[in-house]
């Protein structure tokens, strides 16, 4: 399948964008702490691809470490905006060179399938939008079309074929609704990723959270974010997994929605932002050196033992700076 592999991008398509920088609307939408919330929708989503589906099914360790994986990755994923270099971007595109199989039917798939790496990137990007619309902070037309034209600039950096890439916003959501209605399907990948009652507490709160604690209200938790995930999801997705949406499932979607974005406004502007996307604003502000090593992810997160050094995981593990959040006082430089 080397017809897949990225090698064969054309330097014309590998230098004509440039990376986005500080006054891209990206920046101001990306890596604000209100995705979390659509952890359970971009997860899902991506894995509807049945190709994406095979391959994390057949070569992922991410169903036995969800939430040091998920941790971790929004480091690397969120550097593609945030650092300024295509680096990182190829750093990510290389940690999928060796996800490639058969599938049941007998169709071949490689993670690094222009196809299915396109469908990985819009729910990243198109998330943007989603979230917006659901959380805040609230979203113009023009900003919506504004991402997408840099969603073009962000997708180059992983130097993979620019051909699934619609041209216009309009044909991104037509591109969107067809992939909805005809293409996504329900997987054992999908339900997994939607259930997180075997899960044990997060990293970040099992020094306060007891583990029989977080038993205790994991179903609730799971209630609510499977609610949520549910709101965000288009209609025709609703009907695929046999999900009800009511309009009065409507109306408190929206009252949530706002009293999201009212909660996360109380925060001062700096902490609304993932470490990632908060040290890229130090080095623009000076607050931090331009060429200081890259923030990657606390240690607790990283894989252990021999996995450390398998290519497939998201983790830089020799980065000389870790984040060191307020609740992360524990937490040293390798």
């Amino acid at each position: 399948m080397t017809d897949l592999l990225p090698d064969h991008v054309t330097e014309a398509e590998s230098t004509a964008l440039p990376p986005l920088g500080p006054d891209s609307v990206t920046w101001r939408y990306f890596g604000d702490w209100r995705g979390m919330l659509m952890g359970l929708w971009s997860g899902s989503m991506q894995n509807m691809h049945p190709k994406l589906a095979a391959g994390v099914w057949d070569h992922s360790d991410f169903f036995g470490e969800r939430w040091e994986r998920l941790l971790r990755s929004l480091y690397p994923i969120s550097g593609v905006v945030f650092d300024q270099t295509p680096e990182t971007g190829q750093q990510v595109r290389d940690y999928h060179l060796t996800i490639k199989g058969t599938m049941d039917d007998g169709r071949r798939y490689h993670a690094l399938d222009p196809d299915v790496f396109y469908w990985a990137h819009a729910t990243f990007w198109f998330g943007n939008i989603r979230c917006a619309e659901a959380f805040g902070p609230p979203i113009s037309e023009a900003d919506k079309r504004a991402l997408f034209e840099e969603s073009k600039n962000w997708y180059a950096a992983y130097g993979i074929s620019m051909r699934p890439c619609p041209d216009t916003y309009e044909e991104f959501l037509e591109y969107w609704d067809h992939m909805c209605r005809r293409e996504l399907r329900d997987h054992d990948a999908v339900r997994t990723v939607l259930d997180i009652t075997s899960l044990p507490a997060p990293p970040w709160a099992q020094p306060w959270l007891p583990n029989w604690v977080w038993k205790q209200q994991v179903t609730v938790v799971q209630r609510l974010f499977m609610w949520i995930t549910t709101g965000l999801y288009d209609e025709p997705i609703r009907e695929m997994m046999g999900l009800t949406w009511t309009e009065t499932d409507e109306r408190r979607f929206r009252l949530f929605g706002t009293a999201v974005n009212a909660a996360v406004n109380l925060l001062p502007a700096r902490y609304r932002r993932h470490p990632r996307a908060r040290d890229a604003d130090d080095r623009v502000s000076g607050r931090v050196p331009a060429d200081a090593p890259l923030l990657e992810t606390p240690t607790r997160n990283l894989p252990t033992g021999d996995e450390r050094d398998n290519p497939i995981h998201y983790c830089p593990v020799h980065a000389g700076r870790r984040a060191n959040l307020p609740w992360q006082v524990d937490e040293v430089n390798d």
